[in-house]
């Protein structure tokens, strides 16, 4: 079950909009095949009730009602009729899974919990709703309130539900203790579903839920990259692919292809960053950076594992830098189509690793221009050169740009106004480039940053993705001033295409 919608939501910072909720669960269930998606919490706002709504009203035209669910409350019944009202079948209602909480959040005994349990079960079940029960704090529970939860099970098990949830809520399990009481549970109540939901305060959402699959579990909740409250929840991508790889005899319905691009459309619409080296997801993960790594591929895969990056949509990349070997700079060089001779090969090897040295960063976009640069050679020129431009950006005056460049030897110059100077800048590119019959590719991502703590005269790198309708591709620029940079990372694209 797939909790990004709602556990995902409670990430510091991030709220989806409607739109978007819909969007992304629509992708979970038909692109990614989970099981089931929890898409909310009841009574939250007015937002968050449309969002359901359009969720459900979706979801019964496509014969998928019954794997919508939201957490509710027990509350009167004031859950019960929003989740009416917004057309959710399905209810996981949370309750107190330690004696601790019950205690001091509550202050009731658990005799008077279980009857307003049983109430909100009854009447939910008396509007055509399943229900789940969530544990909140089970885990603290089991570790010092185990007589409690057992009562608890107890009188869960007479009761009209699907499923119980058993949610390390504050993520304080290892794996040990995990087995040990999911084990204890599956055993004592043979006929009872019980579902696991780890949370990664520790970074051991993924090793608690692999350790509640071994104990007998049978569901897990988890997040797209991880999202949650606090150090988030157990990520999908790691989960499914531990399951794939290290429990041979369990089947899930998830599309490992679809992994990486549903991850990459959540970042979008959460403003959430995958770090580069999160597993499975990262930009980095499939990326081999060492020469001698780069030399074993090459000879009988010696570096490969079966995490392939073709399983996720992905393909493998061999980083430049310092690190480098020929091997590395080999396999770059093939996917651009060019050959160097072994005597050019190794100083383009030195100069890439110079460049390693100063902490530049090489791209495979890079090659080119350093083979042109080391070898002297006009076998890749650049066709397309910024010979001048003015930038001026005034109080209570539009930004402007006069710009002259070179194409294929030919002259042109263009002036242009914009929202900034580079915005500027580029609308002037494109008026030269329409005068000449060609189209620029479109802008998909800006991103800048300097070394830390550096000063106002740092070094500033911008990163531009640009996709020309066939792919994505990324150039850099470096300059002290950014709006140069960009520039220079944009020439680079010219020449690219």
């Amino acid at each position: 079950m797939d909790t990004t919608l709602r556990d995902g939501e409670q990430t510091s910072g991030v709220s989806f909009s409607a739109a978007e909720k819909l969007h992304i669960a629509q992708l979970l269930l038909t692109e990614l095949k989970v099981d089931r998606i929890e898409v909310a919490s009841a009574r939250v706002s007015q937002g968050e009730f449309e969002a359901v709504k359009k969720i459900t009203e979706w979801a019964e035209q496509n014969n998928a009602i019954d794997r919508v669910e939201v957490l509710t409350f027990v509350d009167g019944g004031t859950s019960v009729d929003w989740m009416q009202k917004a057309g959710a079948k399905v209810m996981n209602l949370l309750t107190k899974g330690s004696l601790n909480h019950l205690q001091f959040q509550l202050k009731k005994t658990p005799e008077q919990h279980f009857s307003e349990i049983a109430a909100t079960i009854s009447l939910a079940i008396s509007k055509g709703i399943k229900v789940n029960v969530y544990l909140e704090d089970w885990s603290n529970g089991m570790r010092n309130s185990k007589e409690y939860v057992y009562q608890f099970l107890d009188f869960l098990t007479i009761q009209p539900i699907q499923r119980i949830l058993l949610p390390d809520t504050l993520g304080v399990l290892n794996p040990a203790e995990s087995f040990e009481f999911i084990a204890d549970l599956i055993q004592r109540y043979p006929k009872s579903h019980f579902d696991f939901h780890a949370h990664n305060d520790y970074d051991l959402g993924t090793a608690n839920a692999l350790e509640a699959v071994g104990a007998g579990v049978h569901g897990l909740h988890v997040t797209v990259n991880g999202m949650g409250e606090r150090a988030g929840n157990a990520p999908l991508a790691s989960v499914i692919a531990c399951l794939k790889d290290f429990y041979k005899d369990i089947e899930t319905s998830v599309v490992e292809e679809s992994l990486f691009s549903v991850s990459k459309l959540v970042e979008t619409f959460s403003g959430f960053r995958i770090p580069v080296n999160k597993p499975v997801v990262g930009e980095n993960v499939f990326t081999q950076t060492a020469g001698i790594h780069a030399d074993g591929d090459k000879k009988n895969n010696l570096y490969f594992n079966d995490l392939m990056p073709e399983r996720f949509g992905r393909i493998r990349k061999y980083a430049l830098g310092k690190m480098s070997g020929k091997a590395n700079i080999e396999n770059n060089l093939a996917a651009l189509g060019i050959h160097l001779s072994d005597e050019e090969l190794k100083k383009v090897t030195q100069r890439i690793i110079e460049l390693g040295d100063k902490k530049e960063v090489v791209t495979q976009d890079d090659l080119p221009y350093i083979i042109s640069d080391v070898l002297d050679s006009n076998s890749i020129e650049e066709k397309v050169q910024i010979i001048n431009y003015v930038l001026t950006h005034s109080k209570e005056l539009r930004p402007s740009v006069t710009l002259k460049i070179s194409i294929d030897g030919n002259l042109f110059e263009e002036h242009a106004q914009g929202d900034g100077q580079y915005d500027a800048f580029m609308k002037a590119l494109e008026i030269i480039f329409k005068n000449n019959g060609k189209s620029l590719p479109q802008l998909k991502d800006y991103a800048v940053r300097i070394p830390p703590g550096g000063d106002t005269d740092a070094l500033c790198e911008t990163i531009i993705t640009w996709n020309n309708g066939v792919k994505e591709f990324i150039t850099r620029g470096l300059d002290s001033d950014q709006t140069v940079s960009a520039i220079k990372a944009t020439q680079k694209m010219l020449n690219l295409i």
